[in-house]
């Protein structure tokens, strides 16, 4: 039987990654509305949605991004047990 590649991410890794991806687009998504232009200002672009609750988020993405990258999977025995 051939040997098993051993890579340093597993499936849940990669799982958590997508998760942490998502969670910084939410981010940048949370941070989007209208914007001022030089003869209409718009102060939407100070609310706190966009100026404290999308960057929070995007740094919790990223945060759990790297505890995702940074996870050790756990070691699978792929060898035959012989008695």
């Amino acid at each position: 039987m051939a040997d098993k590649q051993k890579f340093a991410f597993d499936k849940m890794n990669f799982i958590l990654l997508a998760v942490g991806m998502a969670i910084i687009i939410l981010g940048f998504l949370l941070m989007t509305g209208p914007s001022s232009t030089e003869t209409v200002f718009e102060p939407d672009i100070f609310s706190v949605r966009r100026i404290k609750v999308a960057p929070a988020v995007c740094f919790f993405g990223f945060i759990f991004m790297m505890y995702a990258v940074m996870r050790k999977p756990k070691s699978i025995n792929y060898e035959k047990r012989e008695e």
